[in-house]
């Protein structure tokens, strides 16, 4: 009986042993051309973590193989054995990933762009955390399907302790990637403010601001933090096209912009794309977004809110109190000063964006200068273009697209002067 057990035991070793062992062949997982358009840093990063969990796994398998010779039970086997199978899976979900992520750059122009997306999210990172003393991780900008972007943050344990995520691994859509890609600001929000603590120290204030109003009120828009601080982190960098790009997001029926899920961090689609107008127009006063406001209520009036009518009403009507919280209040977190103080979202007004345009001449789109000391701000202003002129979106978002391409290409450093 045991000597079947253990025969067992060992053809199934065997195999996990083989499979654990093709981990660690990380041409497997993304092509070597993929590999090879990744900047140096990121090179290195990705590829090195990839090998360490390739190998942490190997250990698991190698103490596995120890345990025949040791003679240890059957069943301790088997236990070990069934543990060295969920490390696998987790270290194959992990390593997936981060290949499909690598291997949306096997395309040379596609490469090309999605390094712009890197050094402009990196960029917008930096900017935010410098000033506060933190350590800013590179972006890996990958492209999938779907509506809205999302982000596996540097620093999330991936598979123990040992093992957090080496970059900020931020999707974007698609439709994002050669359209409006400002949500990717959104996400690099949520690599910033988790950083800083931010976002308990703005879910504490708006509760105790909203709470003497309602607590039911307080509570829920303070467990909206998150979303509304990452969202502040979007405008805050590039101005009104990140409400606008959300909104088109998040919309949908009546029903659906109402909806409120009890535990989830986003906003109700109606609340959270007034609250980004508003958060706008607090810093620009009038402008072309107040004909979002105007639309969205046109199409979503509060009638059609149901039972959700009275408790939207009052969180609406407290919209300026959130967005003075969150974009003008002194924090903790970022030293004693405001988000508008460490992030001044007058650089991306419409104004300071014309103002550059113009002190650039017919060189914004070509000057490596710029590219390195601006490069959000020129994203932002390509953006808007297309809001402003929608009878020409296709010619200005190909300017878009191209741009950030050069920044791809410009930012190439050959693997012999990198190494």
């Amino acid at each position: 009986m045991t000597d079947r057990r253990l025969t067992q035991l060992r053809t199934e070793a065997a195999h996990w042993q083989l499979a654990v062992d093709a981990l660690a062949d990380l041409d497997t997982i993304a092509a070597p051309a993929a590999w090879e358009a990744l900047e140096r840093y990121l090179h290195h990063r990705v590829r090195g973590r990839l090998a360490e969990l390739a190998r942490a796994v190997q250990t698991k398998a190698d103490d596995v193989a120890r345990m025949f010779d040791a003679g240890r039970s059957a069943d301790e086997i088997r236990l070990a054995l069934l543990q060295l199978r969920t490390h696998y899976l987790r270290a194959e979900t992990l390593l997936d990933f981060f290949g499909d992520a690598v291997n949306s750059r096997t395309n040379p122009r596609l490469a090309e762009l999605l390094r712009g997306y890197d050094i402009i999210a990196s960029e917008s990172m930096a900017s935010t955390l410098q000033p506060l003393g933190i350590a800013s991780p590179p972006a890996l900008v990958y492209h999938d399907k779907g509506l809205g972007a999302s982000i596996l943050r540097a620093g999330i344990r991936l598979w123990d302790e040992s093992h957090p995520s080496p970059v900020a691994a931020i999707k974007l859509t698609r439709h994002g990637l050669y359209g409006l890609p400002t949500s990717m600001l959104h996400e690099c929000g949520h690599q910033v403010l988790a950083l800083c603590g931010y976002n308990d120290e703005l879910q504490q204030r708006l509760y105790e601001a909203l709470a003497p109003l309602s607590s039911r009120m307080a509570s829920l828009v303070s467990s909206w933090s998150s979303e509304l601080g990452a969202d502040v982190h979007a405008v805050h960098h590039a101005g009104w096209a990140p409400a606008f790009a959300l909104s088109n997001v998040v919309d949908g029926t009546s029903a659906h912009v109402f909806r409120i899920r009890v535990g989830d961090p986003h906003p109700p689609p109606l609340v959270r794309t007034l609250f980004n107008v508003g958060l706008v127009r607090a810093w620009y006063g009038a402008g072309p977004w107040d004909d979002l406001t105007a639309v969205w209520t046109e199409r979503h009036p509060l009638s059609a809110a149901g039972s959700n009518a009275d408790i939207t009403r009052n969180v609406l009507e407290a919209l300026g109190t959130v967005i003075e919280i969150a974009s003008m209040t002194p924090m903790r977190s970022f030293r004693g000063k405001t988000f508008g103080d460490l992030v001044d979202p007058r650089r991306a007004s419409p104004s300071s964006l014309r103002a550059l345009e113009e002190q650039a001449g017919g060189t914004l789109l070509t000057s490596t200068y710029l590219q390195r000391r601006e490069p959000v701000r020129i994203l932002a202003l390509l953006a808007t273009r297309g809001l402003l002129e929608p009878d020409r979106s296709h010619e200005h978002r190909t300017a878009l697209v191209d741009w950030v391409r050069s920044v791809g290409r410009e930012s190439r450093v050959p693997a012999e002067v990198a190494a």
